[in-house]
């Protein structure tokens, strides 16, 4: 693995250093008055994922999909765009899936001619947003709390096995049909991969995998996460816990709407963003930032996270281990974890990554190409980390509109 440059830890431990001098300041500022300059808030940065897409006029529908295993997922629904509405033609379905710690605000959290969902919704498709279990809009189960240890014992494992089965159900029984086009963002493609490369049936109901900043193969990644998975489990376990890692709580909307609101602070909270997704020239639009910061973190579970550094460790992109071969062999009938084959997706896959990406390197992104049978479509953007695909000003040109043109063709076919 490559090391960090003492330039880049050095970086780093200004960027935290200078977090923390932050809070201290804009606390004792609001206090005596300091600090006056403060950009002006985005309403979205209070808003769920229903009030959000209500707010540019588009329609909107809620639903809840339960899940095999008790859990209760929140699923939003943009039904048409705002010119072209209801009638009687059917719409191609397409699902769109978020990625680690984020919730299905992040396909509209920009303007609607640089968002995805309202860009598709315009586009005639009729789109749904998911939200992964234990994210801030999905905490509901049918027995279990969110205050007990085995509500968070799940990780993107179950989110393949249990919730996109769950969801192409519930989208099915609402629209009669039975394909959708999958987009997935980062773990949204893990999810996506796991789930066509183990379950038939989920293949069968997916026209076309669209991947942006895919994530399976960590071989090559860079950035503080790799410290994360070198620290010792008890060290690991004491630190985070066994239950939620990184909710959307009070602190988290704290910072989003408050701190990187003034002016003094809003490019530490751009160092922030940047040091986790890859360093480059912003390429998000700063004036909503506090969206970005207040909407996510949106919360996972400790267990999903430990799935990824176990596989950062493991150098396999393969089940979560549990542990101990007694537990492997409960779950899977084998004492260590099975690997994924992705050359069992055979769905139409096209994919899209980012030379800056410290998350989804294209080293490992390649990697992942040359083992799937039917990619349609691959593009590596020199510019682009981690999120340029959901936020980046040009997004549109890099992705959407390749996307929609994708899409367009193959309707056309049918």
């Amino acid at each position: 693995m490559e090391r960090m440059s003492p330039a880049s830890r050095r970086r780093q431990v200004k960027m935290w250093w200078l977090l923390g001098t932050a809070c201290f300041l804009h606390l004792a500022g609001n206090a005596h008055c300091w600090f006056t300059e403060v950009h002006p808030e985005n309403p979205k940065a209070r808003m769920n994922v229903s009030q959000m897409i209500s707010h540019w006029g588009y329609p909107n529908e809620e639903y809840e999909a339960i899940t095999q295993d008790g859990y209760i997922l929140t699923i939003n629904r943009i039904p048409h765009g705002k010119t072209n509405g209801p009638h009687s033609v059917q719409r191609p379905v397409v699902y769109l899936q978020h990625g680690l710690l984020m919730t299905a605000s992040c396909w509209i959290s920009n303007l609607p001619n640089n968002n995805l969902g309202f860009l598709l919704a315009d586009a005639g498709y009729d789109v749904w947003l998911g939200n992964s279990r234990g994210n801030v809009w999905s905490r509901k189960h049918l027995r279990l709390s969110p205050d007990s240890k085995e509500f968070w014992s799940f990780s993107y494992d179950e989110m393949a096995k249990y919730d996109l089965p769950a969801i192409l159900d519930l989208i099915k029984e609402k629209t009669r049909q039975k394909k959708v086009h999958y987009v997935g963002h980062s773990q949204g493609t893990t999810i996506g991969f796991v789930a066509m490369s183990t379950n038939p049936r989920v293949s069968k109901r997916i026209k076309i995998n669209f991947a942006l900043a895919p994530v399976s193969i960590l071989n090559d990644i860079h950035g503080p996460t790799t410290f994360l998975a070198y620290i010792p489990k008890t060290l690991f376990k004491i630190l985070f816990g066994e239950k939620e890692f990184l909710p959307n709580n009070f602190l988290v909307r704290f910072i989003g709407r408050d701190l990187c609101n003034h002016a003094i602070f809003s490019t530490i909270c751009d160092d922030l963003l940047l040091s986790l997704v890859g360093f480059n020239t912003i390429k998000f639009n700063k004036s909503r930032t506090d969206i970005y910061f207040s909407q996510n973190p949106g919360g996972s579970s400790v267990q999903d996270i430990r799935h990824f550094l176990q596989t950062i460790l493991s150098k396999r992109f393969e089940a979560y281990d549990w542990g101990n071969p007694d537990l492997n062999m409960k779950h899977y009938n084998r004492s260590t974890p099975p690997p994924y084959d992705m050359s069992k997706v055979k769905v139409p896959t096209a994919i899209w990554f980012g030379e800056k990406d410290l998350l989804s390197r294209s080293k490992d992104v390649i990697q992942l190409i040359s083992q799937l049978p039917n990619v349609i479509h691959q593009k590596l953007i020199p510019s682009y980390n981690h999120v340029d695909f959901l936020w980046g000003n040009e997004a549109y040109f890099h992705v959407y509109s390749e996307i929609i043109a994708i899409l367009n063709h193959y309707e056309n076919l049918d």
